[in-house]
């Protein structure tokens, strides 16, 4: 499938901002099952300096600065996509897949080879992840088991998050701890994947955040809606011997062709679209619009 992607983020403030330092994890990275064709990033006013770097994960970052005056930001980025993860997901009933058990994976991650010292660095506490609430941990043992399929229990915890959370935008913040998250059971999708982190963690397992897109489909006869897609995020486990599988507990399901990558971490922390450094006195109202076109 051929995707085009059409994102835009608008800050609207009610003070001139004299200064702003911006930093954009917005363009797809080149992933497993994913190419990008074509990318551009449009910034207005316009930068007086801007600059592109691969982070320490493999993602794009945008860095800019704008030095006029201005009283809205708007940043617009177009991207054209090949997505081809389907062909992939027979390999998942595969018995290097299914079959390595917890104990297993635990077993193997004390190896020293390449795959394994990178996939280590998921198993630590992040910023948005920390190891402080026990009901977590007894959360995870409830799918977690020595001698159970990593895949299975992954796919279980998966089916729970989304079964036992509710879907509730507005509810929680950037700032919201996942212990609230826990104790609520509300959020949304970037809180079902950090949940689910926290839990494959607190067993010892790697487990990291990516962020992209879903290609949302309209109920039968209904126009799709300009704006309608969204900014998503799920997760994906480490099963030593076969590599990283992904989840999505929001919509519980294992992606395929509808997600597209923008980048991964360790939490939404290390791939937040925008972020930046702000020199004004008044305050600002934010606009996220994601358009999907699927080309065939």
């Amino acid at each position: 499938m051929v995707f085009n992607v059409t994102h835009t983020t608008t800050y609207e403030y009610n003070a001139p901002v004299n200064y702003c330092h911006n930093i954009a994890t917005l363009r797809p990275r080149e992933s497993k099952g994913q190419s990008l064709l074509d990318y551009k990033i449009l910034i207005s006013p316009e930068p007086a300096e801007i600059s592109e770097r691969i982070d320490f994960f493999g993602n794009y970052i945008t860095r800019f600065s704008i030095q006029t005056e201005h009283k809205v930001l708007k940043v617009t980025t177009k991207s054209k996509i090949v997505r081809d993860y389907a062909q992939f997901q027979d390999s998942f009933a595969s018995e290097t897949c299914r079959g390595v058990t917890m104990n297993e994976a635990l077993f193997a991650l004390q190896g020293n080879d390449m795959g394994v010292l990178d996939a280590k660095q998921y198993i630590l506490e992040s910023i948005f992840i920390k190891r402080t609430d026990e009901r977590i941990r007894e959360y995870a043992e409830v799918s977690f088991k020595g001698n159970r399929s990593v895949f299975d229990a992954a796919f279980e915890l998966m089916q729970r998050i989304y079964t036992d959370f509710k879907f509730v935008s507005g509810f929680t913040s950037i700032a919201t701890p996942i212990t609230e998250v826990m104790k609520e059971k509300k959020g949304v999708c970037q809180d079902f994947a950090q949940i689910a982190i926290a839990c494959i963690r607190s067993v010892g397992l790697p487990a990291r955040y990516i962020s992209g897109y879903i290609e949302t489909v309209p109920p039968k006869g209904k126009e799709k809606l300009v704006g309608a897609d969204a900014s998503h995020a799920w997760f994906a486990i480490f099963i030593p011997g076969f590599g990283w599988v992904d989840f999505d507990p929001t919509n519980n399901m294992i992606p395929a062709d509808q997600h597209l990558v923008v980048g991964w971490g360790r939490d939404y922390y290390d791939v937040p679209p925008l972020k930046g450094v702000v020199y004004g006195s008044g305050k600002s109202k934010l606009k996220v619009a994601v358009d999907i076109t699927a080309l065939g």
